[in-house]
């Protein structure tokens, strides 16, 4: 009999970046679960679709229909992060896209995974007035996923607020991604909430480590290759409206008003999320 299947769904972080394997390519947190969850490591069949640079659009217009049409019994669901860094981010297309994806996984009888994502702009060490904007996006980002989640009965870590987000030994050279430590770290976390619901019967995944850690060499050799088109390639897309946000920013602090943006986007989450509630306004934002 075939082994039941774990299908993860998203962008580079469940891809693996940060977790190099000999030979090339990456094994990342997930592939580290899979081994974990059943008795014996094999026991669940890991199918990574994520792919680097994945939207949430993307998950659930392309990945979603791959996932399903392998009958998964556990799925993750990650994915929000690079939706935050594009000039077009709206928070109720990302939550119609979270929404329609966890629906139908939840439908179909799988166990959904999902976590709340840390700040960009944190992790890349940006000045404030370019550090709130992504922040304010990124907890939009989480407050959906938290809410839709909560909604299917998915199970859900709570990695942004984890204590090893602000260790700079469990990120890779990049910042954006974790290292193998980080990696390892972040599968014991969704391991120790399955083991919570008895959906994990192995032992949680090592701490040891199987690789080298990121170095300044290293550091800059990632800078001088896939670094350098990374910032073109976001400067290109959100650089013009991140420093309009940024001068947004500074402006509503010089009056003392900052609070009114933070208002905005809670209200504006606050609508995407309502929006959710009515079957047929989320199967016009899906669609």
């Amino acid at each position: 009999m075939a082994a039941p299947r774990f299908v993860t769904l998203g962008d580079s972080l469940t891809e693996g970046l940060g977790d190099p394997v000999a030979g090339g390519g990456w094994r990342g947190w997930a592939a580290l679960l899979a081994d974990a969850v059943g008795e014996r490591p094999g026991d669940l069949e890991l199918v990574n679709l994520a792919r680097s640079g994945a939207l949430a659009g993307d998950v659930a217009e392309r990945q979603l229909p791959a996932a399903r049409a392998l009958a998964p019994r556990l799925v993750s669901l990650v994915v929000g992060a690079n939706d935050t860094l594009r000039a077009a981010f709206t928070i109720d297309r990302v939550a119609a896209a979270l929404d329609h994806a966890h629906r139908a996984l939840s439908a179909d009888g799988a166990v959904v995974l999902t976590a709340c994502l840390p700040d960009p702009g944190r992790m890349l060490g940006l000045p404030g007035p370019l550090a709130r904007p992504l922040a304010r996006r990124m907890r939009a980002v989480n407050t959906v996923v938290h809410a839709v989640s909560a909604r299917y009965g998915g199970v859900h870590l709570h990695l942004a607020d984890h204590s090893w987000v602000a260790d700079r030994a469990s990120w890779s050279v990049d910042r954006l991604h974790p290292s193998e430590r980080g990696h390892r770290l972040l599968a014991r976390g969704f391991h120790a909430a399955l083991a919570e619901r008895g959906l994990a019967a192995g032992p949680p995944p090592s701490l040891a480590l199987d690789g080298p850690p990121p170095t300044r060499t290293g550091s800059a050799v990632w800078m001088a290759t896939r670094g350098t088109r990374w910032v073109v390639d976001r400067c290109t897309d959100l650089l013009p409206g991140l420093l309009a946000l940024a001068v947004q920013e500074c402006r509503y602090g010089l009056a003392g008003s900052g609070r009114l943006l933070d208002a905005a986007a809670d209200r504006a989450t606050g609508t995407a999320l309502a929006a959710l509630s009515d079957p047929k306004g989320a199967a016009t934002m899906a669609g």
